[in-house]
């Protein structure tokens, strides 16, 4: 999930009808309580927290990575869950190039939009509840305050709108999906991937010495993966349904978030503050996505740690990482 704010398949195959007869009903709204959970994405930065935290709450999780199921094959995902046979379904997997999306929006909607449909056609003939994850970049950045679930999406480019549809597919095929948006996902699942995360990026950066140009003038709410994760299952066992925003909390630019980050790991390095004039993308980026996580909050869900704790947890964890290598 992170999409890059650091300046550094040609056809559709629609999926077809799901066709595996119905599971006895759990009822969709008590499902919680089996302990039958399969996270789509497992290998990500949000999906190995999330397998870990639906453990520690006892639940009997199987992780499906990529590599296993390709969740725009309808099939395949017929296949993993019959075996499965969950009570609630995850997806933490998404095609979140943003830029590539530009070239390539036919894979972007397949992996964001069409694969979701695969995932609730499957929850609806399963009575599977069904957990989704969206993205700020459904809206525009142009109300100049942290958004909330009532404003309208207005997506900018490919990727948001691919996941716009996503959103709009788990709501077309189920009646009580849960949908949490969210922003900037950092965690420490980010060491073990190709295209890490921002704080990553930044400390490979600064270890080359270079001047570092970062964005002044977009703002987001980057958010910490153990701690969405957890709010995860604290939303699912409170029984909400809906779309949530999870985001990091406050507001903050990406230079400011950056200069944060050099601080709290006591790493010298220069940031050049710059602006979206200077720093030229592929696909446009809303200003001003930061969540408001207010709904979150009144459903009595524990506020999300601020962004230099969470950095601060991070950092910990990389260093036990590392010494653990």
């Amino acid at each position: 999930m992170h999409r890059g704010r650091f300046s550094t398949a040609s056809t559709i195959t629609l999926p077809p009808i799901w066709h595996t007869p119905p599971s006895p009903r759990r009822g969709t709204l008590s499902a919680v309580n089996s302990k039958n959970v399969v996270v789509f994405g497992s290998g990500g930065q949000l999906g190995i927290e999330l397998v870990r935290e639906f453990t520690q709450r006892g639940f009997l999780v199987t992780g499906f990575e990529r590599s296993a199921v390709d969740i725009s094959d309808a099939a395949a995902v017929e296949s993993a869950l019959v075996k499965a046979d969950p009570a609630t379904v995850v997806n933490a997997a998404a095609y979140n190039q943003v830029d590539v999306a530009e070239r390539e929006p036919v894979a972007a909607f397949q992996a964001n939009a069409l694969a979701v449909r695969n995932l609730a056609m499957a929850c609806r003939q399963m009575d599977a509840r069904f957990v989704h994850y969206s993205t700020d970049y459904v809206f525009d950045g142009t109300a100049g305050r942290p958004y909330t679930e009532e404003d309208a999406p207005h997506p900018l480019g490919a990727y948001a709108v691919s996941k716009l549809a996503g959103e709009l597919y788990a709501q077309a095929y189920l009646d009580h999906p849960l949908i949490i948006r969210t922003s900037g996902v950092f965690g420490p699942g980010g060491l073990n991937t190709a295209r890490g995360n921002f704080i990553e990026t930044m400390l490979r950066v600064a270890a080359s010495g270079r001047v570092i140009p970062v964005v002044a003038d977009h703002f987001a709410s980057p958010t910490y993966a153990p701690a969405l994760a957890a709010r995860t299952l604290d939303l699912l066992e409170r029984k909400q349904t809906g779309v949530f925003h999870v985001g990091g909390g406050a507001a903050v630019s990406w230079f400011e978030y950056a200069r944060l980050i050099f601080r709290v790991a006591g790493v010298q390095a220069e940031v050049r503050p710059t602006d979206e004039r200077q720093y030229r993308t592929a696909a446009r980026r809303p200003k001003f996505s930061a969540l408001s996580n207010g709904k979150m909050e009144r459903a009595g869900i524990a506020p999300m740690p601020p962004l230099e704790e969470a950095v601060q947890s991070y950092l910990e964890a990389r260093a036990r990482h590392f010494q653990a290598a």
